[in-house]
């Protein structure tokens, strides 16, 4: 059994906070860079350029990439053979308390849906826990800014709407998301389980670096398929028009029962943030 001290999670995770909101991941940035040599719409090109010239400025001066800086998701892998010394839960809070409190970040988070007083550090995370082999700690985090969030959607599909079906209602989810999510998108797709076990896999698919492919092959067409139906929708960088809507359609998939078909699309804007730790 191997031991971790509650105080390197909440560091790991305070570094995660800060790193995540000011520098996008390889794989994003690439994706940005060949989206705006590639853009055939002179304005969608302008678009992309600000947005790679604000991204360097992020960077260089330490400033958000966005003001949304989101509500921090994190998805931690648990290894069977691990013993947190301490409370797992309360460690990853105070990171996300300290992360953002130290690296001037914008407190999104309200302590109650409705009667809405901000919690004033950002906290609580939502957190996503996963048991799996080994001693180690991997943790995901994922802040998730809402105006591209609220454009999220959830199909309950009858098993005869099949494959055409799936497609269209993910192109509905980003036809009727428009401009609102500040494209280009990165659209994470979520098939099978149940209610919440597919907005869970939408949520994660964003997760993964968009240059790695699918391991299934018609997940792999289907995602090719989608992202260029997408990119001819002709919503274009900011909404603005162009040809680069989406930079990525990633899908996850689970089995399910024999009378359902759930489908999620959690869209992400393209700054798509996240970090990535292993304790």
């Amino acid at each position: 059994m191997r031991e971790i001290e509650a105080s390197k999670i909440t560091e790991a995770v305070r570094e995660m906070c800060i790193e995540a909101n000011h520098y996008l991941t390889e794989d994003m940035k690439k994706a940005l860079s060949d989206a705006a040599e590639n853009e055939k719409s002179p304005l969608g090109r302008q678009v992309l350029c600000q947005l790679e010239d604000n991204l360097k400025i992020a960077g260089e001066d330490m400033i958000p990439i966005c003001q949304d800086t989101g509500m921090a998701v994190i998805f931690a892998e648990v290894g069977q053979d691990v013993h947190i010394d301490g409370s797992l839960t309360d460690a990853i809070n105070e990171g996300v308390r300290i992360g953002y409190t130290e690296g001037y970040l914008r407190k999104s988070v309200v302590r109650d849906p409705l009667d809405r007083v901000n919690t004033g550090d950002n906290t609580p995370a939502v957190i996503h826990y996963d048991i799996v082999p080994g001693d180690k700690l991997k943790l995901t985090l994922a802040p998730k800014g809402f105006g591209s969030e609220n454009m999220s959607r959830v199909f309950m599909l009858k098993p005869a709407d099949g494959e055409e079906g799936v497609k269209h209602a993910i192109l509905t989810a980003v036809k009727d998301a428009g401009p609102n999510a500040c494209p280009p998108m990165v659209v994470g797709v979520g098939i099978g389980g149940t209610f919440e076990k597919c907005a869970l896999l939408a949520k994660k698919a964003l997760t993964r670096p968009i240059d790695v492919p699918a391991n299934t092959e018609w997940v792999r067409d289907m995602e090719e398929e989608l992202l260029d139906r997408i990119n001819k929708s002709g919503i274009g960088p900011g909404g603005l028009g162009g040809s680069t809507t989406a930079l990525a359609v990633n899908i996850e998939t689970y089995p399910t029962h024999i009378a359902g078909l759930p489908v999620a699309i959690n869209i992400c804007c393209h700054v798509n943030r996240h970090s990535v730790r292993e304790l």
